[in-house]
């Protein structure tokens, strides 16, 4: 290839990933101005895992005294979990936005437009993750006030942030999918419960998997829910396994990224359906 050709190359894949980062922004600062002009749902979403971690705490604090139980507090047991829970449940209900453009024509038209399909996935994801930052810092807070304590310091509180981001990318990402599949909200809500239900209790999101059945154990191995959570209280940890958190962690970005690649093509199978 000569020298004037490969900077030609070079050039146009310059223009695509700006093009791309372009319609990224422009995507992610309407689903931005979206979420705040509804204040309701934004103090819902911020409620809701607060009532998570309060009620859970109180409901199996009990679980500290069960043989094998090897931490002295359960609510700093909890609150990574509760992190990883709240990612999930509202990640689930990202799909409903995209059906919300389709009932009004909306959807049809971004599509005829020269934005890109993973600009159109990714702006969603990104308004969708700010969400999520702000509900991690909450359950940190209130789990402070309730008496969690973490010596993984600053970074281990970083590593939770990022990887209750992968968990909401991912399965919003598989939400969004199964919105342009079914285009019915109904299906939606039904198939993000039948999802996000079993790997919640299939995880260590509320309890050591060694205290679980034995099935239960081995599910949660192959659980990105449980990578999350175990990622997460490794790196908060006084004395953390970066190994496994590492180890776990490169499982759910894999996940993460398969997941949002295939969750873009759907917005093929939804345009040859229209």
């Amino acid at each position: 290839m000569s020298t004037l050709t490969a900077e030609r190359v070079a050039t146009r894949s310059a223009a695509r990933r700006g093009g791309f980062l372009t319609h990224t922004g422009f995507i992610t600062g309407r689903w931005l101005r979206a979420q705040y002009r509804s204040p309701a749902l934004i103090a819902f979403t911020l409620v809701q895992p607060a009532i998570w971690l309060l009620l859970f705490g109180q409901l199996f604090k009990g679980v500290v005294a069960l043989p094998g139980w090897s931490d002295s507090s359960y609510i700093a047991f909890l609150t990574p979990g509760i992190v990883m829970m709240t990612a999930l449940m509202t990640s689930g209900w990202n799909g409903t936005t995209f059906i919300a453009d389709m009932e009004r024509g909306v959807m049809d038209r971004m599509l005829t437009s020269p934005v890109r399909r993973g600009a159109l996935m990714a702006g969603q994801l990104i308004s969708n993750g700010t969400t999520t930052v702000i509900q991690t810092i909450l359950v940190f807070a209130i789990g402070f006030a309730a008496g969690a304590r973490y010596d993984g310091g600053v970074l281990g509180y970083v590593v939770t942030i990022v990887v209750s981001m992968l968990v909401g990318t991912a399965f919003g990402s598989l939400s969004n999918a199964v919105a342009l599949l079914t285009r019915q909200q109904e299906a939606l809500i039904g198939i993000s419960q039948f999802i996000s239900l079993p790997l919640t209790f299939m995880s260590s999101i509320m309890l050591d998997p060694k205290l679980a059945p034995h099935w239960v154990a081995v599910a949660a191995r192959y659980n990105p829910v449980d990578w999350a959570a175990i990622t997460a209280r490794q790196a908060l940890s006084a004395t953390p396994d970066w190994t496994s958190a590492l180890h776990h962690g490169l499982y759910l970005l894999t996940f993460t990224l398969i997941v949002g690649y295939l969750s873009t093509r759907a917005f093929r199978t939804y345009q040859r359906s229209v």
